[in-house]
């Protein structure tokens, strides 16, 4: 298989990642790139952060089209998210690629652990809350949409892997619901981060292209796939996924010390 092929067929398998779990595929091209396709460390970060914008956005518009995707708060926090991207980027060329790997390991078990603790909700038939839930409170969106930013940019997940278990958790949304808003901010709050790498030479841009090709029908077809799944599926698939990928990589580099 050439580096081409190679990485469209790791872009498809993203794609449908983020448009199943709302991660933005970064879970899987970060560990990708890096492991098998063999990149350094910071490429590894930087290039799916810009590769997985097409995909977010493919994924973000069918969610909204089902119903799926809380526009509003999502928007809110890609754009609070967009001002931590830049500044968690510069702190990933500081940090050094090990220590961002390792670091990317960490959040992507916490992700787990956090979604399988799930909150008690109420939801109908389709994955919609049948309960009366009021709206985020502003100051919460704008901390969540830092946070997911800084992380985004430092780690190059795309801000999924915070973002979904704390809508789901702590807005209490439906976990359908979480994934189709975690895709909307992540369209917005990749691409300062994505830009901030590029100009740190992070991003190749070859591979970048490769990816981003196999993203979008990924997503799209993810994120029809969620909408037939149950809620609680989507969840058990969300942690084994990471804790899968996270144990993976943390061994991985422990290795390479």
């Amino acid at each position: 298989m050439t580096a081409i092929a190679a990485s469209v067929a790791v872009g498809l398998g993203a794609g449908v990642l983020a448009g199943m779990f709302g991660i933005g595929g970064g879970v899987l091209t970060t560990p990708a790139v890096r492991l098998l396709l063999g990149y350094p460390a910071l490429v590894a970060v930087g290039t799916p952060l810009l590769a997985l914008i097409p995909g977010a956005l493919a994924g973000a518009a069918t969610h909204v089209r089902s119903g799926f995707a809380n526009v509003r708060t999502g928007l809110a926090i890609g754009v609070w998210g967009a001002l931590g991207a830049l500044v968690g980027a510069r702190g990933s060329a500081a940090a050094g690629g090990t220590a961002v790997m390792l670091v990317t390991a960490v959040v992507i078990v916490w992700g787990a652990v956090a979604i399988v603790r799930r909150p008690r909700t109420d939801e109908d038939a389709h994955g919609r809350q049948e309960s009366v839930r009021a709206e985020p409170r502003p100051f919460a969106v704008v901390l969540t949409g830092i946070a997911s930013g800084m992380y985004s940019g430092f780690l190059g997940l795309g801000g999924g892997v915070l973002l979904v278990p704390i809508l789901h958790r702590y807005f209490r949304y439906s976990m359908k619901e979480a994934v189709g808003t975690s895709l909307v901010a992540i369209s917005v709050l990749a691409i300062p981060g994505a830009l901030a790498h590029w100009w740190l030479g992070h991003v190749d841009l070859v591979l970048a292209v490769g990816l981003g090709a196999g993203a979008v029908p990924g997503a799209i077809l993810g994120a029809r796939l969620a909408s037939a799944a149950s809620d609680r599926g989507l969840r058990v698939g969300f942690a084994v996924l990471l804790v899968i990928v996270g144990a993976v990589l943390a061994a991985t580099e422990v290795a390479a010390l």
